[in-house]
């Protein structure tokens, strides 16, 4: 049995149309669709194309970063004694939660 329907809203394909007819429903997933898969007439998976990966932006990440860290401590300066306390604590963090 071949139940590939082709539907303006979303491809669907039972496990056994997946299974032997693997080429067309990747290229149709490949294209940007998505496939709906059933199995004994119930869906049993969705199958979607990956979503594009948005790009590392360094700036960004240090000004969302900079933000949620005035937000903690506002404009408090540390003196190097409390940084190195600071520092000392997150290196035995780690060391006891690896």
């Amino acid at each position: 049995m071949f139940l590939m329907i082709d539907s303006p809203i979303m491809r669907t394909a039972t496990v056994a149309d997946l299974r032997n007819n693997f080429a067309t429903i990747s290229a149709w997933i490949e294209n940007g669709e998505s496939v709906e898969i059933r199995k004994r007439g119930r869906v049993f998976a969705e199958l979607n194309p990956p979503k594009p990966k948005k790009p590392f932006n360094g700036k960004e990440y240090w000004k969302n970063r900079m933000e949620v860290l005035n937000k903690i401590w506002g404009d408090r300066v540390f003196s190097s004694k409390e940084f190195e306390e600071i520092r000392d604590y997150n290196d035995r963090s780690k060391t006891l939660f690896s």
